[in-house]
């Protein structure tokens, strides 16, 4: 059973840039599609992006696409988000998901496991 455990969460003021990470236990990540997803409260949880495994491509939604940056490094069993430009829209617990099936999908309901998630604070 994978087990996943998101860091670096914080808080940031309006403009600044943040990286989070995810890493894996129980499991080797290479064969699985990984996403972000954000959940702000009062709101449902919503795909940041995605990235397959085996040298697949990457999927951003407009709202983040050319300020946020999925990595990830199999080597390690981990994967980043790095979100730049950050604005107060983005204040959120961010959390990690994992797929078995190695294409990734922007549905959460496609994940298969799940971290507890970090919280990310933007300031205007």
């Amino acid at each position: 059973q994978v087990q996943l455990v998101e860091s670096g969460g914080g808080l940031v003021q309006a403009g600044d840039s943040l990286r989070i990470s995810c890493a894996a236990s129980g499991g080797s990540l290479s064969t699985y599609g990984m996403a972000w997803f954000r959940q702000a409260p009062g709101k449902e949880r919503e795909f940041v992006v995605a990235i397959s495994c085996c040298g697949g491509g990457t999927v951003y939604p407009d709202s983040v696409k050319g300020r946020f940056t999925i990595f990830r490094n199999d080597a390690k069993n981990a994967v980043t988000l790095t979100m730049n430009s950050l604005n107060p829209e983005d204040t959120a617990v961010y959390y990690c998901a994992a797929r078995s099936t190695g294409w990734s999908t922007t549905k959460k309901s496609d994940y298969d496991y799940w971290g507890q998630g970090t919280q990310v604070t933007v300031s205007a």
